[in-house]
């Protein structure tokens, strides 16, 4: 089971406005700021880590927040849904909370026999709150408005939208180690039995469907989780033997990555655990700190007058 693919590591997003996206994701759903750093390629944004206590892969929603970008369009191509798994009983009072917040949600809804609530942020970037069938025994992180009663619990599910399904479904069955467990008309669910928790991947075919381009509100990137780099390498190999083109390992700072586009068009990443996000800061003072990459440090102060000064 080890070196399978253990679900979900991550889910990177693109956002507006950044003091918005920090208020929205720790204020309203009450995530943790995890890390706080700048994007890679642009250390002139920054890139937000939100998840439980630790960062555990699978509760890890990343955002590049760019001042000034236009939208996005949902669409083909992409992972257009995110879904936390929340506790039996709380949609109504997440329902509640946000109206409270003004934030337009949908009544309570059923996809393959679980209840859900949908929503979007700010940016428009598609959320849902689901219970899960089988109870998810995640520890949550709690906050003084979001309790254990309806905290999140980490992902539960994405979606990716696709013209046709075949090709990006062997490469989560062939490659990957997922089943198909079920369908409900143009939707296609697979699960990998390495976890119990994030590892849901639904496939949703539709073949006249425009193709969605980056902006704020739309995801940028999925990624798969493995345990450690020498597992990852495996991987990459298996993906080069299949004809798809994969990155070199990256060094992320708290995890390595490789990338690659699958062949309807969603760009996946395989991260791994090792060495995670205490690595450069003790777990009770997590994202507290503007972290930067070592190459950017020389270059601190200037960096921190471009970036916005968060609230």
């Amino acid at each position: 089971m080890e070196k399978q693919i253990q679900g979900l590591h991550h889910i990177t997003a693109i956002a507006g406005d950044a003091q918005r996206n920090y208020d929205f994701y720790t204020k309203v759903l009450g995530l943790r700021m995890v890390k706080k750093t700048v994007n890679f390629d642009d250390p002139g944004t920054y890139h937000f880590y939100y998840g439980d206590e630790q960062g555990t892969p699978g509760t890890i929603l990343t955002f590049f927040p760019w001042e000034h970008i236009t939208p996005g369009h949902t669409g083909t191509g992409m992972a257009t849904e995110i879904t936390y798994a929340v506790p039996p009983g709380s949609l109504e009072a997440w329902k509640e909370r946000l109206s409270r917040f003004n934030v337009p949600v949908s009544g309570i809804q059923e996809r393959f026999g679980e209840a859900y609530l949908s929503f979007t942020d700010p940016d428009g970037l598609q959320l849902n709150l689901t219970v899960p069938k089988v109870p998810d025994t995640r520890a949550p992180w709690q906050t003084a408005d979001v309790k254990a009663d309806i905290a999140t619990r980490g992902f539960h599910s994405t979606t990716l939208s696709l013209k046709e399904i075949d090709a990006t479904a062997n490469v989560l069955t062939d490659i990957f180690g997922y089943r198909l467990l079920s369908q409900e008309g143009d939707r296609y669910r697979f699960i990998t039995d390495a976890v119990p928790q994030a590892g849901i991947i639904d496939l949703l075919a539709v073949p006249d469907g425009q193709r969605g381009f980056n902006g704020a509100g739309t995801n940028h990137h999925v990624a798969f989780r493995v345990a450690n780099d020498t597992i990852q390498m495996e991987y990459h190999e298996n993906i080069m033997s299949k004809g798809l083109q994969i990155t070199p390992k990256i060094d992320r700072d708290y995890f390595y990555s490789l990338y690659f586009r699958e062949p309807g068009g969603v760009l996946f990443e395989i991260a791994t655990d090792n060495p995670g996000f205490t690595v450069d800061e003790p777990l009770d003072k997590l994202g507290s700190g503007l972290k930067l990459p070592k190459q950017y440090e020389p270059a601190r102060k200037e960096i921190e007058k471009i970036l916005p000064v968060l609230k």
